[in-house]
């Protein structure tokens, strides 16, 4: 996997170094993790705090099948 670079929005939550996208997919998980931003009732969505609005496209709400499209725009 090629490093890719996150965009300031992007690396205020993964940080600003180069990684693979699949890294990337696993930090974001680990900070939906320790911020408890996943809905309690329907798991497969997630709702964004201020840092993830941003990367979401201004979406309060996002679904995790529809993050990595999100993420996507963020990495070059």
């Amino acid at each position: 996997m090629k490093p890719l670079n996150p965009s300031a929005a992007l690396g205020a939550v993964v940080g600003t170094k180069p990684l693979p996208r699949t890294e990337v997919v696993k930090k974001i998980w680990v900070y939906i993790k320790a911020n408890k931003l996943q809905d309690p009732k329907n798991r497969r969505m997630i709702n964004a705090d201020a840092k993830l609005k941003v990367v979401f496209g201004g979406k309060a709400q996002v679904s995790m099948f529809d993050m990595a499209k999100h993420l996507a725009k963020h990495l070059s």
